[in-house]
């Protein structure tokens, strides 16, 4: 599966990188998961396999969350972004614009751009 493979050779990425990439590709494969056994679920003529099914995919949600939460607690970037948007009200967009100091309107236009923080988190 093409998310578990690294970019670059594991020796050189930090325990922080590795197990960060750990905890994504596994959130990837359990959110396919969801997606599959819903589709299973909604193709079936049989309602006990439908059942079945269903509670498979609550299942894979579980273990998705998990993951999420393992990945709030130890990536201060991820925990940011959830405190910002889960469990918010109003439109996202809206929710971005107050969080970035734009009061919930368009956002400001901002010169140049930038690819993120340079320093790597260990």
């Amino acid at each position: 599966m093409a998310s578990e493979a690294l970019h670059v050779p594991e020796a050189r990425l930090s325990k922080t990188a590795r197990l960060l990439h750990y905890a994504i590709s596994s959130l990837m494969e359990e959110l396919e998961a969801v997606d599959w056994y819903r589709q299973r679920a909604d193709d079936t003529e049989d309602d006990e396999l439908k059942q079945v099914l269903l509670h498979n995919m609550r299942e894979e949600m579980e273990h998705a969350t998990m993951l999420i939460e393992w990945m709030r607690r130890n990536n201060k970037d991820f925990a940011g972004h959830i405190d910002t948007y889960l469990y918010s009200e109003g439109p996202l967009l809206e929710v971005e614009a107050k969080a970035e100091g734009g009061g919930g309107g368009p956002k400001p236009k901002r010169g140049g751009f930038t690819v993120g923080r340079m320093k790597q988190e260990d």
